[in-house]
């Protein structure tokens, strides 16, 4: 497996403890930045991993502050739909009934073990498709 992950600076603790998290797990991590806690814009890095989860067909996972301004850069690509997610509950339904590809989490709301329990929700989760099928397709405009 294959994840794409990026971060404003605001994002960058939580990035790099999930960052080793999914290595150890195996998993390969494409670091799409940024690399320190001087000051960064979240769109550069949510547009990187946006990118390379659509030409890679991979997950993503990106990080900021309130998890919001990077979920909503990465959600103005068309292909993508990225979740705010917060708990393993919320993680979960986004993959199963919304076909999420990328998972915004919100830095400064949550520590390094509800992280971990969302990326595991989101790393094996799948889609339903059935009834949710239909509603994902009408979210593109």
């Amino acid at each position: 497996m294959e994840i794409a992950i990026g971060s404003d600076h605001a994002g960058f603790e939580l990035k790099e403890q999930v960052i080793a998290y999914l290595k150890s797990k195996s998993i390969v991590v494409l670091d799409k930045g940024t690399y320190s806690l001087e000051r960064a814009d979240y769109p550069d890095h949510g547009h990187a991993v946006a990118k390379e989860v659509l030409d890679k067909k991979i997950l993503g996972i990106v990080i900021c502050g309130s998890g919001n301004g990077i979920n909503m850069s990465v959600n103005k690509h068309k292909g993508i739909r990225g979740a705010l997610c917060w708990n393993s509950e919320i993680t979960a339904l986004a993959r199963q009934h919304n076909d999420a590809n990328i998972m915004a989490l919100p830095a400064r709301f949550m520590n390094i073990e509800e992280a971990k329990k969302c990326v595991d929700a989101f790393i094996t989760e799948k889609f339903e498709g059935g009834r949710h099928q239909d509603r994902v397709l009408k979210i593109e405009c």
